[in-house]
């Protein structure tokens, strides 16, 4: 359950909502809509069970595992609080019968929604619990209400997906892809940076599509034409003055235009690019876009243009049919390839994704064995990286002070999903500032780094 503490209103008797989020980052920009209304509205939000008129679930229902931990919550929910209101993924799936997950196994809840379903979710809070008579407007910030720290916030520029990948069933309950206005995404940037967030990130199904289902039609940005098309969008959030990354880009030609921002310094040198696997055959089993070949020229060229660019990725092992020879390809690519940072997740057999009918499954423990192996040697190449910044200076965001001294990142990492850099001497320094430092040490997945001073007043 994600830690919401907003302010209480001074008013009376005012209506009260928990609320947990569960899931990606984009389940957390459905979050964040849910929760600006909810403030705009006049209610409030409840830290806990017990102080809430009823509580509402954000689901998650991509992995096996995220279905179990999804009903875990809401049964948590319903069993100390009663009331119950269910949205996100798993609302959207169905059992073989066609019924909902989500009604036969926990038939007492109040209503249940899909993934980005604001009005539907609102529209059961309203009969349950109706709203305040006179909601004040200044109970939401311009920014909206965020579930991330301060200093930085996701931006997602589109819905759904037009790839069917047969080992996902995000388009069943996401739907095709549905491209946001590109004034409507700046707009909200430009909030974002008002507000004081230092870092925008990206996100999406599919970043680098976005436009695609509109032609990439020309809108307009503080009365500038600009196409809804991601190349633009990168050069409009340049000018924001913030670090800016994307994630989630399938590795298309038009992915090749926007290296060169971050070689100039636009945006960050980062791409979160899901490759999936190596091999031929098992990239058209899953019907993934583009070839192990053409990738790996691509990430020759994408360093050729832009030296310092950090490339993480995720791969499938002991994806139906995967041979032992297919296995040791996607190994091969690794060592050829040299990610930077690696996720490494077995098969895991969704129900209605269509890989599951495929023939010649591998076995459980075969899946694993190969998802080990895999990561072992990915963490001597990201170890191998991270020692080449031994004794070099970059610039870091600091995410907290401790104890401990501050734990920042760098522009190769992401929250949540990549290293930290580690300052023992940086208790003088701020949350969501930005430092210079010199990197003293690593191990398998952090920098440790002492800071460089320009002035006395301890800034970068």
């Amino acid at each position: 359950m994600s830690s919401i503490i907003l302010p209480r209103s001074a008013a009376g008797a005012i209506p009260k909502v928990g609320f947990v989020s569960l899931g990606c980052p984009k389940a957390t920009v459905d979050s964040e809509n849910i929760l600006t209304r909810l403030r705009a509205e006049g209610y409030d939000i409840s830290n806990n069970y017990e102080g809430a008129d009823l509580v509402v679930v954000n689901t998650c229902g991509f992995i096996d595992a995220a279905v179990e931990e999804s009903l875990d919550a809401i049964g948590e929910a319903l069993k100390e609080n009663g009331k119950v209101i269910v949205t996100g993924c798993l609302g959207a799936k169905k059992n073989g019968d066609g019924s909902g997950i989500v009604e036969t196994t926990h038939p007492k809840v109040l209503a249940v929604t899909g993934p980005h379903a604001t009005e539907e979710v609102m529209e059961a809070v309203h009969q349950y619990l109706p709203k305040p008579h006179d909601p004040f407007t200044d109970l939401v910030p311009p920014q909206g209400v965020r579930l991330t720290p301060g200093h930085y916030a996701y931006l997602k520029i589109s819905e759904g997906c037009n790839h069917r990948c047969t080992f996902c069933i995000i388009p069943s309950m996401r739907g095709d892809l549905v491209s946001r206005p590109i004034h409507d995404v700046v707009r909200e940037a430009e909030a974002l940076v008002k507000a004081g967030v230092k870092e925008i990130l990206v996100i999406s199904q599919d970043t680098s599509a976005y436009g695609v289902d509109v032609k990439y039609r020309t809108g307009f940005v503080n009365g500038k034409p600009l196409k809804t098309k991601l190349y633009d969008l990168c050069n409009a959030l340049s000018e924001l003055d913030v670090w800016v990354r994307l994630h989630y880009v399938y590795p298309y030609p038009s992915v090749d235009d926007i290296i060169p921002l971050m070689a100039e310094g636009k945006i960050l040198p980062y791409l979160d690019v899901p490759f999936q696997h190596a091999s031929p055959r098992i990239l058209k089993l899953m019907k993934r876009p583009a070839s192990a070949e053409n990738n790996l020229e691509r990430i020759r060229r994408w360093r050729e243009i832009c030296p310092d660019l950090t490339i993480r990725s995720t791969f499938i092992t002991g994806f139906p049919g995967e041979t032992d020879e297919e296995f040791e390809e996607l190994l091969g690519f690794l060592e050829e390839a040299q990610l930077d940072r690696v996720g490494c997740f077995p098969y895991s057999p969704v129900e209605g994704a269509t890989a599951n009918n495929l023939p010649d499954p591998v076995p459980e423990e075969l899946r694993q064995e190969r998802k080990e192996r895999l990561m072992e040697l990915q963490e001597d190449i990201s170890a191998q990286r991270l020692e080449a910044k031994i004794g070099k200076e970059i610039v870091v965001l600091v995410d907290e002070v401790n104890e401990d001294g501050a734990i920042a990142r760098s522009e190769g990492d992401a929250p949540d999903i990549d290293g930290l850099v580690v300052i023992p001497d940086g208790h003088d320094m701020e949350p969501g500032g930005f430092y210079r430092v010199r990197v003293t040490d690593c191990d398998v997945h952090d920098l440790y780094a002492e800071p460089i001073y320009a002035d006395e007043d301890g800034s970068a």
